[in-house]
């Protein structure tokens, strides 16, 4: 069986008790991105397609610089459609962060388009970026097999529809993580930014403890470290500390302030 480097470890993180630390990429799919990450402990990266206008082509390049680093990389899609999830997939990513699952068939849904039969009905084509493009000549059923145990499913909480039906998604077998959308919860509770609010909080809790209860992981996005770590003692196992360009924007505008600083 071709081995799959990176490919085999993401999926095995989930569930786990140890904190998974990454960040996203909205704007730096440049060829060394992974390797920077890597090299400063990351853990995985989300490329985001949904708010950045990434297309399929950026997809696949930053998924070999990402395989060149050996880091898992999450695809988060621009929506549910089928050719958005599986076209993520055979890129050769590691996972896909689907937007706005809000019931068990949305899931099932994503799950369908996902995985190849007999768990799903993802359309077939071997030999390409996600098998890295090895010659192979077994039988399809173990490469389908290999495939849907390698591919993360990863769906986002992002209304009350969606906290309401958390125990029921996270026990759906294929679903990996619950990632909890706190701005889009926010909006959807008519409450935009009040992530203190009671409602939300009790959806936050409910979206991590249906993750825990069956086995499976919670992410969120966090706005810096310091706010990453209280995340970690919500429950969270996957954070991201911020993405790309705020992480660049936090360095400089505090390597900015200490010169103000020590100049004034």
């Amino acid at each position: 069986m071709a081995s799959n480097g990176a490919s085999n470890g993401l999926r095995a993180l989930v569930g786990t008790q140890p904190t998974k630390i990454g960040t996203f990429l909205f704007e730096f799919a440049t060829p060394g991105i992974g390797q920077i990450l890597k090299a400063a402990g990351a853990e995985f990266a989300v490329l985001d397609m949904e708010h950045t206008g990434f297309g399929f082509d950026t997809v696949r390049q930053v998924v070999r610089y990402m395989q060149a680093a050996n880091l898992p990389l999450v695809v988060r899609v621009p929506s549910q459609s089928r050719h958005h999830i599986s076209r993520a997939l055979d890129t050769g990513a590691d996972g896909v962060m689907v937007p706005i699952v809000s019931s068990v068939e949305q899931a099932r849904a994503v799950l369908d388009a996902a995985k190849y039969w007999p768990d799903g009905t993802r359309g077939v084509a071997l030999g390409l970026a996600h098998e890295r493009f090895a010659m192979r000549s077994e039988p399809l059923l173990p490469r389908f097999a290999e495939q849907n145990a390698r591919t993360a499913i990863i769906l986002q909480v992002e209304d009350p529809r969606g906290a309401a039906a958390a125990d029921e998604i996270a026990a759906m077998p294929g679903v990996d993580m619950l990632w909890l959308g706190h701005n889009d919860m926010t909006v959807a509770m008519g409450e935009p930014g009040a992530f203190d609010h009671p409602d939300f909080l009790t959806a936050e809790k409910a979206t991590i403890a249906a993750a825990k209860k069956h086995g499976k992981s919670a992410g969120r996005l966090a706005v810096d470290a310091k706010q990453a770590a209280h995340f970690v003692k919500l429950g969270y196992d996957f954070v991201s500390i911020a993405g790309d360009v705020w992480l660049l924007q936090q360095a400089f505008a505090a390597g900015v302030e200490t010169i103000r600083k020590a100049s004034s």
